[in-house]
């Protein structure tokens, strides 16, 4: 595995981050999770425009883009595979071991691993921890992942493979690590971003190209909802089965499959949308 770290690609052994990266120390440090097909990315524009607006949230200096597309290319052209995860992180570089910033910039990093397409339903659990929505990291793909890792893992002890938040408010807001949308009354909905919750790639292209409506929506929607799918970068569009104990239909409903159909088509149609 040849991963790039500041500038140069470097094997996995040799590829060490300072034990003073403020991303390792305090969690200062924002990511994206581009999906590679046969060495090609997709929406790779969109993941780089989200990455600055997170840089800007954190206060660290802008990426540049033609520098993370040259270690995008370069760590793709070094590990070839069909389907892969490439993980873009970007910190706060080397710095004291409190919450100030040090002087010497920020560290780029950029992965990539090997996975498998995801299965066309899935179950979710919903968990009693919010989102805060008026919070310093609202909407920002942060590093500090922690409460995901929590979140995560009560998920899988009950059967589940994602978690869904409500915020402080008692909206629903959003899943671990994915967006979600709920059919009412036959019309496509899903939460705003005001709920919170962070501004998915693959969210706004289904919002775009099936019309859903951004909805305030009381996390008990889910108890009523006909239809529910999540969307991720790695996901895409994928059905809901199970919510909590609620049994939904096993395979994608009407709404669902058209939103399935619709994201793989257009998605095949152009790489970089």
């Amino acid at each position: 595995m040849r991963i790039w770290l500041d500038g140069e690609l470097r094997d996995a052994d040799s590829a060490r981050v300072s034990v003073f990266d403020h991303g390792l120390t305090v969690g200062d440090g924002i990511f994206e999770t581009v999906k590679a097909v046969d060495g090609r990315t997709f929406a790779l524009t969109r993941h780089l425009d989200r990455l600055t607006r997170s840089a800007r949230s954190l206060g660290l200096p802008d990426p540049d883009h033609d520098e993370v597309r040259r270690a995008c290319e370069a760590v793709l052209d070094a590990n070839p595979m069909p389907l892969g995860r490439l993980r873009i992180t970007y910190t706060g570089g080397h710095g004291p071991l409190g919450s100030d910033r040090g002087e010497h910039g920020p560290t780029l990093l950029v992965a990539l691993g090997e996975t498998t397409r995801r299965p066309d339903s899935t179950a979710v659990i919903t968990v009693p921890w919010t989102r805060n929505e008026r919070g310093a990291l609202a909407g920002v793909k942060s590093t500090s992942y922690a409460e995901n890792v929590v979140a995560l893992a009560r998920a899988h002890e009950q059967g589940a493979s994602e978690a869904l938040f409500a915020n402080t408010v008692g909206q629903l807001c959003e899943g671990t690590g994915s967006n979600v949308f709920v059919v009412l009354d036959g019309e496509l909905h899903t939460p705003p971003l005001a709920s919170g919750c962070l501004a998915g790639i693959t969210r706004a292209l289904t919002a775009e190209w099936t019309g859903a409506k951004e909805t305030d929506l009381p996390l008990d929607v889910l108890e009523r909802a006909e239809e529910v799918f999540l969307t991720s970068t790695l996901r895409d569009v994928q059905a809901v089965h199970r919510v909590d104990g609620r049994e939904l239909p096993g395979t994608p409903g009407p709404v669902t499959a058209k939103a399935l159909r619709i994201f793989e088509e257009r998605s095949r149609q152009d790489l970089n949308p």
